[in-house]
């Protein structure tokens, strides 16, 4: 056994169950011993989640309770799965099955389909592109790049959704999709398209879910096989569950409900795919009976990251901020976020890349350096200032701007225009460098104005617009410049990006950037317009903005700068403002009053067997101000003490000591720490205020209504200068 062996990489394997929870909080060890009936993990960003639900399996299977084999683990990208296991088997659980949905699906599809239709599977088509450009053509639709990939999209958007052709027009109206053409053009489109895949014996990715929902549906015997195997699920990104996976997971369930859920709708951000956060939000409608665990002590972020993103979501609206959590950071205190007003995008991405030069020399990896964008349109002019100022880079998620196939496409054009030009009628009437380019450009596609909606048609027009930003700056700063020297110029750019790729900063847009984590963030573009963005119209859309940027922000693990520029090239009028998401949060802003915490505390909710009562109405909850000075709360610690940490405290002094002594006793009795009987910042907003009756103590923050019930008669009557109802041991 080498040293290497007791490394972090190669960590010894737990020599019992009981060791297989050491090292867990109390919620972690909740939702790892949690191993029979419906369990709901809600679970915020940087909180474990994925330590939690691997030592859960792991025990279950180490203590006998679970056989590996019995045991369906189930993510969303095959990364994850893969992460889900190797940490079990480092954990001694191997045998357990992690996949995603549709790995799992096509798994089950082929082992049964000789059973339940016969012959051999159809074979899978791992891009439909060119059928859906078949399909197009049948119907004498012409479509260009741009509109084939968001048909594309429309498409897939459908089956995941489960709407047939005929319903999408309806559909993509009630759901307020942008469609890249006629609705009823791509009803007629995806029909053909369906005779099509008939027609050549083939299925696509979505199919292989609708078919295992199909055998499963119409095959009980089939069905009834599937569950003898798995008798155990767990189901990670809960959140991003789309209508059919959900479908699906309900057919491997059957009629039991040994199934555990883990999500956060606070970072549902894939709802253009189909995804939706009802399923986890409606988890305890549909099993009254389930445990619900929240994780909400953020492992990964400094306080100070975590009171921005909280502060974010604070200001939130709708149903997915009803259940927001509120993190609160385990990590010792670190810098305060960054913010930067910069002249324009060029001055933008050399500041990000000035300061990224600055903490590398001052000894942080590049590996562990994120530069976040919202859109792929984004990443050339910082591309182009990291280059400059000397540091690796590597794109994730998104293809090297002038590998993008507009661009070269565009980069052709330029080309032949510089060499015949002469002979061209667009360039008759112009004589500048930015208006021959223009011209140019808009035989690819471009146009003055943007084009509305999102997707693929978006991002190319958004990639020749920066050809066109592109020539007008080189022209700025080589007055006299040629189309051939703008070619030159482009070809040189190119060459010096395609060097082979190194473990460099990481580029990358939001959503790309869901799932991981750097020492170092840098949140670029956060102005009005890109954050949120244009085309994000409705109530919905915005909101789904602020989660993104939530994302964004809890990547970080210590540096966090946020930056965005007043217009986008140099000597462009300056008509650009920061995020109204940072209304409020940003120094010297000021910005709507903060939401109290729907989603509450961490903590656990035990399930009820008996048929539950109607839930009581909410009430609305005024913002929370400080009762000194009246400033308006958004910190957790100030909303709890209901006064600002710097404004004075009247705490009854001999009565905090007194409720001290008693919760050590409460403490010790249930074997928890002190913190889940009360926390510190509770025991002194109790100790300010003097509660004299229940509705006074239950306005505290911190006392909800289970501690409440529990714990309630003896604060109040610590409170009244009298002893607890059972004494200090009583409970």
């Amino acid at each position: 056994m080498t040293a290497a062996t007791h490394s972090t990489l190669f960590p010894r394997v737990p020599d019992s169950a009981d060791a297989v929870l050491e090292g867990l909080d109390p919620e972690q060890r909740e939702v790892a011993t949690a191993l029979r009936g419906p369990v709901c993990v809600l679970a915020g960003a940087g909180t474990g989640k994925t330590r939690a639900i691997t030592h859960r399996i792991a025990y279950g299977v180490r203590a006998g309770i679970l056989q590996p084999a019995s045991v369906l683990a189930v993510t969303f990208t095959n990364r994850a799965a893969g992460e889900m296991r190797g940490r079990l088997r480092q954990l001694g659980a191997g045998g357990v099955q992690a996949r995603t949905f549709h790995s799992a699906a096509l798994r089950q599809l082929q082992y049964f389909w000789p059973k339940a239709v016969g012959g051999s599977m159809p074979r899978l088509v791992d891009r439909k592109a060119q059928l859906v450009a078949d399909a197009a053509a049948a119907c004498r639709i012409r479509l260009d790049r741009g509109e084939l990939r968001d048909t594309t999209a429309e498409i897939e958007w459908s089956k995941v959704t489960q709407t047939v052709p005929a319903d999408y027009p309806l559909a993509a109206a009630k759901a307020g999709r942008e469609a890249p053409r006629d609705p009823a053009e791509i009803a007629q489109i995806y029909t053909v398209y369906e005779d099509l895949k008939r027609s050549r014996s083939v299925i696509d990715f979505e199919d292989v879910l609708l078919l295992t929902v199909g055998v499963l549906q119409d095959r009980h015997d089939i069905a009834d096989q599937v569950r003898s195997q798995y008798q155990h699920f767990v189901v990670d990104e809960y959140q991003d569950v789309s209508p059919l996976q959900q479908r699906l997971l309900e057919l491997w369930l059957g009629n039991r409900d040994n199934l555990c859920v883990v999500g956060d709708a606070s970072q549902t951000i894939y709802s253009f795919t189909g995804a939706t956060p009802d399923h986890l939000l409606d988890f305890r409608t549909r099993h009254p009976g389930a445990t619900v665990v929240k994780l909400v002590r953020d492992y990964r972020s400094t306080p100070q990251v975590v009171h921005l993103a909280n502060g974010l979501l604070a200001q939130a609206r709708g149903r997915a901020a009803d259940h927001r959590l509120e993190l609160v950071s385990q990590r010792e205190p670190g810098p305060e976020p960054v913010y930067s007003e910069c002249t324009d995008e060029p001055a933008e991405a050399e500041n990000a890349a000035r300061r990224i030069r600055e903490l590398m020399d001052a000894g942080v990896p590049a590996a562990e350096i994120a530069v976040l964008f919202r859109t792929n349109s984004q990443s050339e002019t910082y591309e182009q200032a990291l280059a400059d100022a000397g540091v690796p880079y590597q794109l994730r998620g998104a293809e090297r701007f002038f590998d993008r196939p507009e661009v070269r496409k565009a980069s052709v054009a330029l080309r032949g225009a510089a060499r015949f030009g002469g002979n061209d009628s667009l360039l008759d009437d112009v004589v500048d460098l930015p208006s021959q380019v223009r011209a140019v450009l808009s035989g690819e596609g471009w146009t003055t104005e943007p084009p509305a909606g999102s997707g693929a048609v978006r991002e190319r027009w958004e990639s020749l617009a920066a050809l066109v930003g592109l020539a007008q700056d080189f022209t700025a700063a080589n007055a006299g410049a040629t189309l051939a020297d703008l070619v030159a110029e482009l070809d040189e750019r190119a060459n010096a990006q395609h060097a082979p790729t190194v473990q460099g900063v990481t580029l990358a847009s939001l959503h790309s950037a869901k799932g991981l984590e750097w020492d170092v963030v840098f949140l670029v573009g956060v102005a009005e317009g890109m954050m949120p963005i244009t085309y994000a119209k409705t109530d919905e859309q915005i909101e789904e903005e602020r989660r993104l940027l939530y994302v964004g922000v809890t990547r970080a693990r210590r540096h966090l700068h946020v930056s965005w520029a007043l217009t986008r090239t140099p000597g462009g009028r300056p008509n650009r403002r920061p995020s109204r998401f940072l209304n409020g949060l940003r120094p010297g802003s000021t910005g709507g009053a903060a939401r109290s915490a729907g989603g509450g505390p961490g903590g656990v909710e035990r399930g009820f067997t008996s048929r539950p009562q109607a839930a009581p109405r909410r009430t609305q909850r005024t913002p929370a101000r400080c009762r000194v000075c009246g400033r308006t709360l958004t910190d957790a610690g100030e909303m709890k003490l209901m006064r600002c940490e710097s404004c004075p405290s009247d705490m009854n002094e001999g009565l905090y000591e007194r409720l001290r002594t008693w919760r050590a006793v409460q403490a010790q009795r249930s074997g928890q720490p002190d913190f889940c009987v009360f926390t510190d910042r509770t025991l002194v907003a109790i100790a300010e205020a003097e509660p004299s009756d229940p509705v006074q103590l239950s306005r505290i923050p911190g006392v909800l209504k289970r501690k409440l019930d529990r714990y309630g008669t003896d604060v109040l009557a610590i409170c009244a200068g009298q002893e607890p109802e059972g004494g200090e041991e009583g409970e």
